[in-house]
């Protein structure tokens, strides 16, 4: 009798550890849904173009095409990953990254130091903030993997509005100027020749852009009759 109920007991504890199990997993499910920003919560849609205005939160590249961008990035939008984007600007972390992945008529992705599309920050990925806003030409979105919580360093411009991207990828702002030297970037997955950020920064570092590299002297050839005076 003793060993039956023992082994009742057993079996009582055996159903119950999974059912445990199962409703700490929903828990967590639940709290992670509530955590993540609604895709339809109220935001504000306007892109101010002043660059005198909320400088802080200007992202100015500086490219190796001889152009500086400059980007209103939309902390109400996302505002993890426009913080991600400041972090990572300051640490100088963008500076030299190639536009690895550039397709004609769709968009110019980077922020990649291998160049691989496989790279990124040291910092831990960041969680979806998807929205509402549209791809518009000109719209700074976050690259990422197959899962929606994998976004890092990457990012894309886009050069023509691509609506199919809305609520999947995280939109955290525009460009407001530059937007010819977004078009000249070099094109190719990836480019035989890569364009490059040669300075990330924000408008309120207040850096000017980069000096431009002066093109290579080639030095005349030397003749015989030269060395011998002749």
């Amino acid at each position: 009798m003793f060993r039956k109920m023992i082994c009742a007991v057993a079996a009582l504890t055996m159903t119950t550890i999974p059912a445990q199990a199962q409703e700490t997993a929903e828990t967590e499910v639940a709290a992670a849904a509530d955590a993540r920003l609604a895709i339809n919560r109220p935001l504000d849609p306007v892109i101010n173009p002043d660059m005198t205005v909320d400088r802080e939160n200007i992202w100015l590249l500086d490219l190796s095409n001889g152009g500086r961008v400059a980007i209103r990035l939309k902390p109400d939008w996302a505002p993890g990953h426009v913080e991600r984007i400041k972090a990572l600007t300051l640490r100088g972390f963008y500076n030299g990254t190639p536009f690895h992945r550039v397709i004609d008529g769709f968009m110019a992705q980077g922020g990649d130091p291998t160049g691989t599309g496989q790279g990124g920050s040291q910092l831990p990925d960041l969680m979806a903030e998807f929205n509402a806003m549209p791809h518009l030409r000109g719209t700074v979105s976050m690259a990422r993997a197959n899962e929606e919580d994998s976004a890092n360093s990457q990012f894309f411009i886009v050069f023509e509005p691509r609506f199919s991207l809305d609520r999947k990828y995280t939109n955290f702002g525009r460009v407001i100027g530059g937007m010819q030297y977004v078009d000249g970037i070099n094109r190719g997955e990836p480019p035989a020749q890569p364009t490059t950020i040669v300075q990330a920064s924000l408008a309120s570092q207040n850096l000017p852009p980069p000096a431009p590299r002066a093109a290579p002297q080639i030095e005349a050839e030397v003749s015989d009759e030269d060395l011998l005076g002749s």
